[in-house]
């Protein structure tokens, strides 16, 4: 939801729009500060515009609404993930991270810890953890990260402990993965990461665009007096936001993601609610990268291939594959030596996609794929593609003998 430069949010004063507003001053609603979620939540925007620039108002929102649900861990099913990525150095996403630090609940710093630190520090009120350079633990060439690769994807849901066994004890214990995290990075995390995450796609600033300087002396402590509001504010309705049934506009896996946050809208009440509905589908559409796992693209690249056609010969679909010059297939593979015939075969088997010995006139007998096989799939995973033709028809082409 993009404010045009000319108008403020509700809710908000001009003074706060322009970044003129510092967290030394009076907050901004008018009851009690502590009491009145609604005038927390726009004192929090207002700080987290003064020191950074976010690409848009959705974005702004999603910051905020995750910020205040770290304060109330103990209420949500899951654990909603703050994914922050450019495509290069630079463009504020270290910056936000100081915000969120300063602004969350019990922020821990994973970066640099060991596995074990980690998971004994996740207790049923558990830290916020917090990983600047995700890149370099979720890249294709990191090592060694392993404990805190599953830690951060199993963690999105309760229930889901690691199990490790104490010598000393002689016994196998359970130790919690539950907790929110942000992490910030240069490029797109993996899927099982952001498919679990309020995503800020952060861009360098253009010229004109200014924000406050940020120095962790100064400025922390200001920021750690919105914190404090904000638990006092969530603490003390932890049974409520735990009973909420908020209506969400997403489903499946988005909406257990967002739940928690909008959660806190509602809470919070005002214009918050409003624009917290409107932020998760502004955020979706804001994301215009592929975000669809290898398989669900190779599916959709499938699909462009086929065109008309009712069949091709394996060699001839990879060839329409690798053709493709914005397409992984040209140089996939460990070597970049391209998708081969049993690569293919092997990601297309994961939806019951088999390749079979046919007969096609002028090639006489060879072995493909038939258009009919991937139309369940296509209607399952990939249902913007889905056509007439999508159930193909078999004339045209003879079983093979």
């Amino acid at each position: 939801m993009s404010t045009p430069d000319d108008q403020v949010p509700a809710g908000q004063t001009e003074g706060s729009r322009s970044g003129t507003f510092t967290p030394t001053d009076e907050p901004t609603g008018s009851t009690v500060p502590g009491t009145d979620g609604a005038a927390i939540l726009d004192d929090l925007e207002t700080a987290l515009r003064r020191y950074v620039a976010l690409p848009s108002d959705a974005a702004v929102v999603g910051v905020v609404l995750w910020i205040a649900a770290t304060h109330a861990q103990p209420a949500w099913a899951h654990a909603p993930r703050l994914v922050v990525r450019a495509p290069e150095k630079r463009c504020g996403k270290s910056r936000l991270l100081d915000v969120v630090e300063g602004t969350c609940h019990q922020p821990f710093i994973t970066v640099n810890a060991t596995p074990a630190a980690v998971y004994r520090s996740i207790t049923a009120d558990p830290p916020t953890m917090l990983v600047d350079e995700a890149d370099t633990i979720f890249g294709p060439a990191a090592t060694g990260h392993e404990d805190l690769r599953g830690l951060l994807n199993a963690g999105h849901q309760r229930n889901r402990p690691a199990k490790r066994y104490d010598l000393t004890k002689n016994r196998v214990e359970s130790i919690s993965t539950f907790a929110m995290a942000a992490l910030a990075g240069i490029g797109r995390m993996p899927d099982t990461i952001e498919d679990r995450a309020v995503v800020v796609q952060m861009r360098r600033r253009a010229p004109g665009e200014t924000v406050a300087p940020y120095r962790h002396r100064r400025d922390r402590p200001k920021l750690q007096k919105l914190a404090e509001r904000l638990n006092g504010w969530l603490r003390d309705d932890l049974s409520a936001l735990e009973a909420a049934e908020p209506v969400m506009p997403v489903e499946d896996r988005a909406a257990d993601t967002w739940e928690p946050l909008i959660a806190i809208a509602d809470h919070a009440g005002g214009h918050w609610p409003d624009r917290a509905r409107a932020a998760i589908l502004d955020l979706q559409d804001e994301d215009t990268g592929d975000d669809r796992s290898e398989r669900i693209r190779l599916l959709a690249d499938c699909h462009t291939a086929f065109a008309d056609e009712h069949a091709l010969p394996t060699m001839r679909l990879l060839q329409q594959l690798r053709a493709d010059p914005e397409a992984p297939w040209a140089d996939y593979g460990p070597r970049g030596e391209g998708l081969t015939a049993m690569r293919l075969g092997k990601l297309l088997g994961e939806y019951g996609i088999q390749p079979t010995q046919m007969r096609l006139p002028g090639l006489g007998r060879t072995r493909g794929f038939h258009r009919a096989a991937f139309a369940d799939a296509w209607r399952r995973y990939t249902p913007d593609l889905v056509t007439d033709r999508a159930v193909a028809s078999t004339e045209a082409i003879e079983p093979a003998s």
